[in-house]
């Protein structure tokens, strides 16, 4: 065996990865990346890195802009592009949602960051 010493999985911390060609796979989750994508992306640092729908990285406190328009479940309209979302935060939110905002005549919801784009 060698001695080099592979890095946790991305998704769920197992210490059991190991080499399959050019790809790292974990055993427990079945997750499968490339080294250097884990590198690029900030994960093996710990910090996620969120990118708006044209690549620019957001931050907590970011004003953001819906790029499409989006239909509100409960709602007779939706959001329409271009409305302006002010004092975003980013959390782990269920399927993708990782923008949590209050938006002007809808109140509080999460939102995806690949509609909308910053500035």
């Amino acid at each position: 065996m060698t001695d080099i010493s592979l890095p946790p999985c991305p998704e769920c911390s197992s210490a059991y990865t190991y080499e399959m060609g050019a790809l790292l796979v974990c055993p427990e989750c079945g997750h499968e990346w490339t080294p250097a994508t884990a590198a690029d992306s900030g994960e093996t640092s710990g910090e996620r890195v969120i990118k708006d729908a044209v690549g620019n990285v957001l931050a907590d406190g970011d004003t953001v802009t819906v790029v499409k328009g989006l239909k509100v479940k409960g709602h007779p309209t939706g959001i329409k592009a271009g409305t302006k979302v002010r004092n975003i935060r980013l959390v782990d939110g269920v399927d993708g949602h990782d923008i949590d905002c209050k938006i002007d005549g809808f109140g509080s919801m999460q939102l995806k960051s690949s509609v909308v784009r910053k500035g």
